[in-house]
């Protein structure tokens, strides 16, 4: 692969269009505008990122922790664009748009999570794996049409990822062509696996469902990432820029939500700060002890100590990215940045992973969400499945009117039904959700 095709600013939907003669912003730019501004985007300020929606404390949602996300990325983009530049002279203005891209990639990179966290994920997989949406794998429509084995794969295990990229590339009802017409390089940068759901290496992680297959391979061969068609479907080397995406996601993730524990109490300040110190060595801990005294209002001292490992752990990942530039770019990296980081660091990141599985995922705050978004979820599912099944019903006409109709509940296909209704229930925000359920089950009646 080379940047000077993998960083392509063709949009999506609008290939052949001119860019606008009077527009100072490069396309890469417009992308991040774009999302920024959007629907989807602003409805993450109401979807649960790991503990419930604040109270009185206020932790992290989905739209706080993509800002933050994007922020990181920016900076580890722009550091490899400076690092690579004198050794791609050639390339030297498609690598300049790097930070634009990864920042622009990193700040949609979970626009398709559905409402209440991870759990929604598992409660939309567990529906049609083993709950009433079972029933699909062999149904059979009035008008013969039966759900493929791709697809079946694709809503049994399915996966935010995939769903961003067909919340970006589909074209809802209504709506114009290329979804958010996206430029190729962004598009490619957030697909963070980039096979189809039947070809993952991982079980649940996938980067496109077979009604997008079509989409990405055209992507994919644009930008010349090797890929492979089989029966079984569609798989791809990642495009360079999603390691940098994928990097910032993870130092964010783990990182901010140590912060966000202490914050809650769930680890006391001694802990967090013990295993935010680990990720230095004995000098470097001397250094900021003395920048950060033993008096300082411990809140402050933590967000400072998460200012540094953050630092720190950005540029460890653009000297590994750097390091492996020519495996990046012959498609044989393997793991990820963060999978090669150096000592300290290395077992310090991991030390954070093992304890917020053991103390902040499994914490009463955070399964009271997932049991309540289970429910919810399923019950969404349930009912509104039902609906598109028998739409001539008078309870389906009634629950089918409340859906916008740009998800085509209605659609003659019954793929387009039942992807219509997981794109309705995962563009839902948590209170959205909830209240919705609440109106089904005649908890929200007017003077009740």
């Amino acid at each position: 692969m080379k940047w000077t095709t993998l960083i392509s600013d063709k949009r999506f939907g609008k290939e052949t269009a001119k860019p606008l003669s009077t527009e100072q912003r490069t396309d890469f730019q417009r992308d991040y505008d774009r999302l920024i501004f959007s629907p989807p985007f602003r409805r993450m300020q109401n979807k649960t990122q790991v503990f419930p929606l604040p109270g009185s404390i206020f932790v992290h949602n989905r739209l706080t922790h993509s800002l933050e996300v994007s922020s990181v990325g920016r900076s580890l983009g722009a550091d490899v664009c400076r690092a690579l530049t004198p050794r791609h002279p050639e390339a030297a203005a498609a690598l300049q748009a790097t930070p634009a891209i990864v920042s622009a990639a990193c700040l949609a990179h979970d626009m398709g999570n559905p409402p209440f966290g991870h759990s929604g994920e598992k409660a939309i997989c567990s529906f049609f794996s083993e709950g009433r949406g079972a029933r699909l794998r062999d149904y059979v429509s009035p008008e013969g049409e039966k759900l493929t084995d791709a697809l079946w794969s694709d809503i049994t295990h399915f996966d935010g990822n995939a769903n961003t990229f067909r919340l970006l590339t589909h074209q809802f009802a209504g709506r114009r062509q290329g979804g958010f017409v996206m430029t190729y390089a962004t598009l490619a940068a957030i697909v963070k696996y980039p096979y189809s759901s039947a070809l993952s290496p991982k079980p649940g992680k996938f980067g496109f469902f077979e009604t997008e297959k079509d989409d990405f391979l055209r992507i994919a061969r644009e930008l010349g990432m090797p890929c492979t068609v089989t029966p079984q479907g569609v798989s791809s080397v990642r495009h360079p820029l999603v390691y940098l995406v994928e990097a910032a996601d993870d130092i964010c993730y783990e990182i901010m939500d140590v912060e966000d524990a202490f914050k809650l109490r769930l680890l006391s300040a001694e802990e967090t700060i013990s295993l935010f110190m680990d990720f230095f060595d004995a000098q470097t801990q001397r250094d900021i002890l003395a920048a950060y005294p033993a008096t300082t209002d411990k809140g402050d001292h933590i967000a400072y100590l998460r200012s540094c490992v953050i630092n720190a752990l950005e540029r460890a990942c653009v000297k590994v990215f750097v390091d492996h530039e020519e495996d990046l770019l012959a498609g044989t990296f393997e793991g990820s940045l963060i999978g090669r980081l150096p000592s300290p660091l290395r077992e310090a990141f991991g030390n954070v992973g093992q304890l917020a599985r053991r103390r902040i995922y499994n914490c009463k705050e955070v399964t009271d969400i997932d049991l309540a978004g289970y429910h919810i979820i399923y019950t969404l599912l349930d009912l509104l499945t039902e609906a598109v099944l028998a739409p001539e019903k008078a309870y389906s006409r009634l629950l089918l009117s409340q859906a916008s109709p740009q998800y085509e509940l209605t659609h003659p296909s019954l793929t387009c039904r039942i992807m219509g209704v997981l794109d309705y229930i995962s563009g839902m925000t948590d209170v959205f959700a909830l209240d919705l359920y609440r109106k089904i089950n005649g908890h929200s009646l007017p003077g009740v």
